[in-house]
């Protein structure tokens, strides 16, 4: 399928550390409260069920053995055995949490994705604050099987769990993008990125952008490369994507540089060429321009420790 590159991409682009999550072993009654966060919230229900209570007084929603939720603003909520059930604040630092009574018991696995909230891409800023998908048997198998192995691994505590456990969770935030834009493409709404999926011209463009962020693309150019005349993949990029190709390089060339100088110890020169831009010193202002301070500091003061 088209694009699952891309978001791969994408996603590794906008996380600036390593997920963190927690197994939260629990019998009614109980119910835990969730301050928000600066990255993206998730939570898998292994086995028994949960309620999820939104922010800002949405629904209850009801989750069942091998669903998945993820809050992408990390927004204030609350997961409880009931509705009605009192609550305690979640402790983040808590690796293995046991609450309640003799009641039901329920086997969650709950998280938090560190993003770069500076640049949403629009793949992450479209979604919706509670993406919830549940459990079917007839969808998502992957998703789905990953879950399942977790609940495995973290219900027997088997000998190498600490190794699969976190490359699973790290694998969860791809997983659940994709099934839920998989989802979006039944009916894709107006700017919405799963048209980037249904699209193959605009899907090839992406990948081309992705795969040379530094080449001196123009519209005609992409255009030419996917088989459209100008005019045409301009629109259809722009309904799909939610902005010009341009803009849109532009932004991944940003976004391109941040995750170098995050991650990597590259000369500004040599970043500064990566992402197309002639001179460090021209590659210098539009960074500022973008992010509000110079790529050195960045580099300094943002990088994850």
């Amino acid at each position: 399928m088209h694009g699952m590159d891309v978001l791969a991409d994408v996603v590794a682009a906008m996380r600036t550390g390593p997920a963190t999550s927690g197994r939260t072993d629990v019998r009614a009654p109980w119910g835990l409260r969730f301050t928000q966060t600066a990255g993206a919230t998730f939570h898998l229900v292994l086995q028994g069920s949960s309620w999820l209570l939104p922010p800002e007084g949405g629904e209850p929603i009801a989750m069942g053995p091998g669903d998945a939720v993820l809050l992408p603003r990390g927004l204030e909520h609350a997961l409880a055995d009931h509705p009605g059930s009192p609550m305690v604040d979640f402790d983040p630092t808590i690796e293995q949490l046991a609450l309640g009574n003799t009641g039901a018991r329920s086997l969650l696995l709950c998280g938090t994705y560190r993003l770069d909230r500076q640049r949403p891409h629009p793949a992450l800023s479209n979604l919706p604050d509670v993406v919830h998908l549940p459990a079917d048997p007839g969808r998502h198998r992957t998703l789905h099987t990953a879950i399942a192995i977790l609940g495995e691994e973290l219900d027997s505590n088997r000998p190498g769990a600490a190794a699969v456990v976190p490359a699973l969770v790290d694998a969860l935030l791809v997983l659940i993008l994709r099934a839920w834009l998989e989802d979006q493409t039944v009916c894709p709404t107006k700017n919405s990125w799963s048209r980037t999926l249904t699209d193959p011209a605009v899907a090839q463009s992406l990948e081309l952008i992705h795969a040379e962020p530094g080449a001196s693309w123009t519209v005609a150019d992409l255009a030419a490369k996917v088989g459209l005349s100008r005019a045409a993949f301009a629109r259809r990029f722009s309904e799909a994507v939610g902005e010009p190709p341009l803009t849109y390089l532009s932004r991944w060339r940003m976004t391109t540089a941040a995750r170098l100088l995050r991650d990597h110890n590259r000369p500004l020169a040599a970043v500064a060429k990566e992402i197309g831009y002639a001179s460090e010193f021209a590659f210098a202002k539009a960074f500022k321009r973008d992010f509000g301070i110079a790529p050195g500091a960045y580099r300094k003061h943002l990088a994850p420790v």
